[in-house]
Order: structure tokens, then C-alpha cells, then sequence
């Protein structure tokens, strides 16, 4: 080996390629022993149904219902704290109300908070955000990465430092760290993402301090845009897809390397971290930037945004292999629970119209409901599917609505996980209160036991 000097970060050697080649020749499984030994490969059944691992009153997730012990596929719902999703969001707008506070309130507590309750909690939650002394200077500022749940991760496991009381489990405690991540979580993605801007691509930064009086969604806004502005139109549809991502069960990646890791009795800030990291990966919270991009992909690609038959084509050679990033992948369609439909993309598209109207981009919505319906169509097709079985899930709405408010693709995932830092808090704390054994599922070992053999003899 040679005794040059490499950079381990970010150069790959002729060594480096060598070992990869190795690895890649010892490390696959053979498929058909999962099928030997009955392996729920990814905790899921040969019919798509998770495997059941624990128990939970935070959120439900309802995609079927039973018939003579048959699953019936059946649209999609969504319950916090046996609430319908929907019901929850036509209460608040009717009212003309920011709702993630008191979706958070609801999942972290159990119980929908009366109004003294509410104004209670969110006073609380305005107390806390704030960052350490010279945590933007000191931190934030240093190292700035392109990746923002990078940027989120490292800021989190830092905070660590400066809580004198870091490591205890007790309720009291977890749930001021919970409450606190909740709300610093706006300020450290958008003054991380400024902070990328400006000393990576040389934009003029911005730091604006948090304002008194301001929902969640109002503050992103007011941190993230130069001057500050935005219309009530846009709080609310932001407020509204917080209120859709907040959470999604105890099954979804992320919530569940949130048990996983507070089941060691871990601390706060090292759980938050693990579960950023889950949500930054493209088969979870990454997904709505690779419908975003695909769509910029196809609005290129087809001339005539009402040409059925040019949308058909370019979805044809997407799911084909042929064009796009070739995964065969029609990003945002298909869920691993929902079939008919997944009710957050519902809802979400809904509000969508107005939205795009109020920008003028009524053409662009349109194109949107048709790649929707031709993109159902077409993957029925080709992966001999019941169409039925086939819907949008909000991953397909999402990027379009956080692009129509101008957020950078930057911050897609970082929204993602500033709402789902309510769901994970309410899981650690329901794992911390009930859970007793550490979470420890079984591996079975598939390879032969091998006598060693000296090096000389190899």
C-alpha cells in the first residue's frame, strides 16, 4: 500500500475499490434463505403488513379493514390520539386557527388542551425558544454543511453540552428537552441553511430573532425570508403540512429508531440525532425532493402540460428504467401502508389549489392532478396491479407546496422534521413510561462455522 498521503474523507483509493469489491462479493444474503427461515425481511409479511412489535395510543394508521379474515383495502386514515386527522384539521381552519401546536399538545399529552391550556403551552414553548449564548456564532457558523439534517444533527448532539441535567430519563426532564428541541428545531434548519448560503455560495445572510407571538409555521417564515413577510395563506398551508407530518405511528423509521434508541435509556439529544438521521434518508423524509425533482424532470420533458399522451409517455420511460435518475420509480405514488388513498395527500391537496392560485400557478396544480392520475395508470399497468390499490401519498403534494412558499430544496426534509419532532418526543416519552425491555429483535447467522487457518496457510 502506498505511503501517500490521502484525504479518508473525501477521496476513494484503488485499496478503498479493492476492499468495496470484497465486501460486495461476502456480503449478500442469498434471498431464498428469508424465505427458508421465514425472515419478515424489512419487519413486514409477504402481503406488506408490518410485523407487530409494540404497543401505542399516539397515532393509528388505518388502511384496511377485516372480512372473514381477509384484509379489505379501504382509504386511508389517519388518527392522532384516536382523532381523525380530519376531523382535527377541519376544526382548527374552520376557526381559522394554527393547528400544530395543538396537534402537538394532543400527542405529547393525550388529550386536546382547552383554550387556557393552549395559550399555556404555547407560552411555554415561546420561552424556550431561544439558543444558547453565541450557539449561532459558535456552532452553527464554524462548520456549515450543504446537507441541513446534517447541519440539524450536529447542532442537536452539541445542545447535549449545555444542559446541566443531560442524561436523566426522568419524565420532568425528558419532557423539557423534548419541548425545548421543539422549539429551537425552526431556528436551527433555517439558520443553518443561511449559514450555507452564505459562506458556501456567498449570498447575503440573514439572521433574524424569533418574534413574540408567532405559530411554528409564522416563525419558519419569518426566520427564513429576508423581510420577514408572508401572507396568512401561506402560515397556514405550512402550518397545515406540520400538522399532516407531525406523525405517523409507532411503525414509521423514524419513530421507531426513536423506541429503539430510548429503549437503552439514552439521552434526548442522542434520540432526537438518531431519529433525524433515519428521516434524512430518500425512503423516508427525503422522498419529497425526489418527487420535486422528477417533476422539474418532466415539466421539461413534456411541451404541452395538458397532453395526456406526452404526460403517459415520459411516466412510460420513468417507470421504465429510461429516463429520470432510472430507479424505475414514479416518486410520490404508492405507500407501504396506504392503498386507496393516503389521507394526508388528500387533505393536503385540498388546500393546494388555493395556494397555487394566489401564486399563479393554477397550470402547474393542474399538471400535478394529471402526472397523479396518469402516473396511477400507468404503474397498474406495468406492475399488473389493481389500479385502486394505487394512490398519491404526501410526498407528491408536499414538495410542490414548500417550492410554491419559496423554500429552498434545502429545507424540504428539515420541515419534515421540524414537525415530526413533535410525534418523536411523544414516542419517547410513551416508550420511557411504559416500555421496560430494551428493543432487541433477532438476526439468525446463515453462514458455516469455518475452522481458522494460519496466515501461512491462506
Amino acid at each position: 500500500m502506498s505511503n501517500k498521503s490521502v484525504n479518508p474523507f473525501s477521496e476513494n483509493t484503488p485499496e478503498i475499490e479493492e476492499l468495496a469489491r470484497i465486501c460486495r462479493e461476502n456480503d449478500v444474503i442469498d434471498p431464498s434463505l428469508y424465505y427458508r427461515y421465514n425472515v419478515k425481511r424489512g419487519l413486514r409479511d409477504e402481503n406488506g403488513k408490518g410485523v407487530l412489535t409494540g404497543l401505542t395510543e399516539i397515532a393509528e394508521v388505518k388502511s384496511y379493514t377485516i372480512d372473514d379474515d381477509e384484509m379489505v383495502p379501504c382509504p386511508g386514515k389517519l388518527y392522532y390520539r384516536g382523532y381523525n386527522i380530519e376531523d382535527l384539521v377541519k376544526g382548527f381552519s374552520k376557526e381559522k386557527r394554527f393547528g400544530f401546536e395543538e396537534t402537538t399538545y394532543l400527542l405529547m399529552f393525550g388529550k386536546l388542551p382547552n383554550k387556557d391550556e393552549l395559550k399555556t403551552f404555547e407560552e411555554t414553548v415561546e420561552s424556550y425558544r431561544q439558543l444558547p449564548t453565541n450557539f449561532v456564532r459558535d456552532i452553527i457558523m464554524k462548520a456549515p454543511s450543504k446537507d441541513m439534517m446534517n447541519t440539524l444533527m450536529r447542532s442537536v448532539l452539541t445542545l447535549y453540552a449545555y444542559d446541566d441535567n443531560p442524561d436523566s430519563t426522568d419524565v420532568v426532564n425528558v419532557l423539557r428537552q423534548c419541548l425545548a428541541l421543539y422549539a429551537v428545531m425552526p431556528m436551527l434548519a433555517v439558520y443553518g441553511y443561511q449559514a450555507f448560503e452564505h459562506y458556501k455560495e456567498g449570498q447575503s445572510l440573514f439572521i433574524h430573532q424569533p418574534k413574540s407571538g408567532l405559530s411554528t409555521a409564522e416563525t419558519i417564515l419569518h426566520l427564513l425570508r429576508p423581510d420577514s413577510s408572508y401572507t396568512k395563506t401561506e402560515a397556514r398551508i405550512l402550518d397545515l403540512c406540520l400538522v399532516l407530518h407531525a406523525d405517523h405511528g409507532g411503525g414509521n423509521n423514524s419513530a421507531f429508531t426513536t423506541r429503539v434508541v430510548t429503549s437503552t435509556m439514552t439521552d434526548t439529544y442522542s434520540t432526537t440525532a438518531a431519529a433525524l438521521a433515519s428521516l434524512k434518508g430518500p425512503r423516508h423524509g427525503g422522498a419529497n425532493i425526489k418527487v420535486d425533482d422528477m417533476m422539474a424532470f418532466l415539466k421539461s420533458k413534456v411541451r404541452h402540460w395538458d397532453d395526456e399522451n406526452e404526460i403517459r409517455k415520459q411516466l412510460e420511460r420513468i417507470i421504465s428504467g429510461k429516463s429520470f435518475d432510472k430507479s424505475g420509480l414514479i416518486y410520490g405514488m404508492g405507500h407501504a401502508v396506504y392503498t386507496i388513498s393516503d389521507p394526508r395527500a388528500v387533505i393536503l391537496s385540498q388546500f393546494v389549489e388555493k395556494l397555487a392560485a394566489e401564486k399563479g400557478c393554477l397550470e402547474e396544480y393542474e399538471f400535478y392532478k394529471r402526472v397523479e392520475q396518469i402516473g396511477t395508470d400507468v404503474i397498474a399497468t406495468k406492475k399488473k396491479m389493481n389500479r385502486a390499490n394505487i394512490c398519491a401519498n404526501v410526498d407528491f403534494y408536499s414538495g410542490f407546496v414548500y417550492r410554491l412558499l419559496g423554500l429552498p430544496h434545502e429545507l424540504f426534509t428539515p420541515i419534515f422534521a421540524i414537525a415530526r419532532t413533535a410525534g418523536w418526543g411523544a414516542h419517547r416519552l410513551e416508550e420511557i413510561a411504559t416500555g421496560s425491555k430494551i428493543i432487541r429483535p433477532a438476526y439468525k447467522n446463515v453462514v458455516r462455522h469455518a475452522a481458522y487457518v494460519p496466515i501461512k496457510k491462506r
